[in-house]
């Protein structure tokens, strides 16, 4: 049974693992940028830009932007093409069964990839996920705390059984992942800046406590972009988890985020490098919502429009939230 975020930490805490939030210090930021703390009414949406050959497009303005919630449009209230926020990152490492033959080079990418996108101000923090959800290391601004944190992930669940219990116990084989996604969008929450999640994965979920309409509302809640790194055997099809792998393409949709499905290697080097390039080429918009129809449903749809038709916005598609904006 999976436990509160806050009971679980605290358990981590009796086992020598003592959680410890410490808030990085506070980046200089433009004035246009709105820091992104909970508000009740701000929408804050990141969106990446594409052309139609995926090519990252970088020169738009605030006037190339319509923003609509509920069908009704919204006033841009601050923009910035220059995204200078601190990113505050959870890290998702699958260490179940499936994962045994892949773990190594997932660990060499994933550490290449904490070391580039950290900058001063950012933060993260490691998660590993199999039969239990452990934490490897809490939130840090130290590169060499987060590679140590990748390099203690381990394969959990093995043919025969357990090989070592974590703060979320399992009397049998299995993965967690709606757990960790949910546990690591509660305590994004906790911080500023840009929230974002990437999973390293084979979309499997067998014994989550949690489903996963809790770990996708979690994640909006949270404002986290989900970015799953999709890892699946490449010549056993039979051993693919396609209702997972349909998940991780609508958590990713869902929260303005996208799937990767590296089959190397080299193309799992690739995928880190192109979220590197989406967290570093985004535009912020962000809109107090106003006209909100009175029924509006809990869940508000957003969408992002552009004036030039070639082009695509990628971001979240709604929030969750009542509809007590000003109408």
């Amino acid at each position: 049974m999976l436990h509160s975020a806050s009971k679980i930490f605290s358990m981590l805490a009796t086992s020598g693992l003592v959680l410890i939030l410490v808030a990085p210090a506070v980046a200089q930021e433009p004035v246009q940028v709105p820091t992104l703390k909970a508000t009740v009414n701000l929408v804050n949406l990141f969106a990446t830009v594409r052309d139609k050959n995926k090519r990252i497009v970088g020169d738009l303005q605030q006037e190339d932007f319509k923003i609509y919630e509920d069908n009704q449009e919204q006033k841009i209230a601050f923009f910035s093409k220059e995204v200078t926020l601190p990113i505050t990152l959870g890290l998702l490492i699958d260490t179940s069964g499936s994962e045994r033959n892949r773990l190594g080079a997932e660990q060499e990418a994933a550490a290449k990839f904490m070391e580039r996108v950290m900058r001063t101000g950012d933060a993260a923090m490691v998660i590993s996920f199999d039969f239990d959800v452990n934490l490897l290391v809490d939130f840090t601004d130290d590169p060499a705390q987060i590679a140590r944190g990748i390099n203690r992930a381990r394969i959990g669940a093995i043919t025969g059984g357990v090989v070592t219990p974590g703060p979320i116990p399992s009397n049998v084989g299995g993965t967690h992942f709606y757990d960790a996604v949910y546990l690591a969008s509660r305590e994004l929450t906790r911080r500023d800046g840009r929230h974002v999640i990437v999973a390293v994965t084979d979309g499997g979920d067998t014994t989550s406590d949690k489903k996963y309409a809790d770990a996708f509302e979690a994640a909006q809640k949270a404002d986290a972009i989900i970015y799953p790194i999709l890892v699946v055997p490449i010549t056993n099809e039979a051993g693919r988890n396609l209702g997972g792998e349909r998940a991780l393409s609508t958590l990713a949709s869902g929260t303005g985020g996208r799937v990767f499905q590296p089959t190397g290697a080299s193309e799992l080097d690739q995928a880190f490098t192109q979220i590197l390039r989406d967290l570093r080429t985004q535009y912020l918009v962000a809109y107090y919502p106003r006209n909100v129809p009175a029924d509006a449903p809990r869940f508000h749809l957003v969408k992002v429009e552009l004036s030039r038709k070639d082009l695509r916005a990628t971001t979240r598609t709604g929030y969750y939230g009542d509809a007590t904006a000003s109408r």
